[in-house]
């Protein structure tokens, strides 16, 4: 298995030395990743994972989704751990589930999935129907405990909330949270953040879109909650910001020679972020993202530079 896992490790790094500075990929194969602590226990993780919406999705879907297996052997060959899925980006966690399987490195995987059957506009949840979704998440994963299970985007709490934290108790998860990616929601996810004993939240964060820094990630902070973080692209908005435009030769102080850099940086210079997790389904992108777990990071004085060079592009 060992020669396997080199021959995937170096194969994907020989494919993009031209794509990244030699000093990179020698920092990425050596392992040098920023790792952030989780605050409930003190263990450690790879600050930059994978996530498993968008482009991930919709290639699971597709009739061949061979290039997921490389893209999932990349990031656990190169210092990453972190995996993101949830039941409902398709047939990402059985896909993902199945090719961890067959490279053999489930247990070196650190999964976070999801759960919510709650009805669309607040519904309340069918407990026997969230029970099964979840067994069907154990049997894709395979292996347990899974590390980490979120009830999606503030999904029916009352009801699937105590389901989540019964999974702990039992020893079947090792950690829980909820999600949340409305900025009207916010106060909500507040609230439950100040409720409950929360290990981790998922949120939305980017360089445009800074409203988590006001009250959420400070409340992280104070409560001792990891924070996952999704969308640190905008989805795809801030690629249509910065298209045509040179990346800042500033850029390099903190080691950014990529746009992908960049932004994540950004995103990761934030005290309470634990993890950030973009989706993608390319080789060469998931080597890039890693890069931004290498190197110096964002200070306050930088971090301003970087908003205001953004908040000055076109929308």
């Amino acid at each position: 298995m060992t020669k396997r896992r080199d021959f995937l490790k170096y194969s994907a790094l020989s494919a993009s030395a031209l794509y990244l500075n030699p000093s990179l990929l020698a920092a990425i194969e050596s392992g040098d990743m920023l790792k952030r602590t989780i605050p409930s226990t003190g263990e450690e993780l790879p600050a930059v994972g994978l996530g498993s919406s968008a482009t991930f999705r919709s290639m699971a879907r597709s009739s061949d989704a061979s290039g997921l297996r490389e893209v999932l052997s990349t990031l656990l060959a190169n210092a990453g751990t972190v995996f993101d899925t949830a039941p409902g980006y398709g047939d990402s966690e059985e896909v993902a589930g199945q090719y961890i399987g067959e490279l053999g490195l489930r247990e070196k995987v650190f999964w976070a999935t999801k759960m919510n059957v709650a009805g669309r506009g607040g519904g309340k949840a069918n407990p026997e129907r969230a029970l099964a979704q979840i067994e069907d998440s154990f049997e894709y994963i395979g292996k347990t405990p899974i590390d980490c299970m979120y009830v999606h985007n503030l999904g029916d709490l009352e009801t699937q909330l105590p389901i989540v934290q019964r999974l702990k108790e039992e020893g079947r998860i090792r950690y829980y949270g909820t999600t949340n990616t409305s900025e009207r929601r916010a106060d909500q996810l507040a609230d439950i953040m100040r409720k409950e004993d929360l290990d981790f939240v998922g949120l939305d964060y980017a360089v445009d879109n800074r409203y988590v820094e006001e009250e959420l990630l400070p409340l992280a902070q104070d409560r001792g909650i990891g924070v996952f973080v999704y969308l640190p692209f905008g989805r795809a908005r801030l690629w249509g910001r910065v298209s045509g435009v040179d990346l800042p030769e500033w850029a390099a102080e903190m080691g950014a020679s990529t746009w992908a850099q960049f932004f994540l940086k950004f995103v990761l210079a934030h005290p309470a972020v634990t993890v950030v997790t973009p989706a993608t389904t390319s080789v060469e992108h998931m080597l890039d993202n890693l890069g931004a777990g290498v190197g110096p990071l964002p200070d306050e004085a930088m971090r301003k530079r970087m908003v205001d060079f953004v908040d000055a592009l076109p929308s």
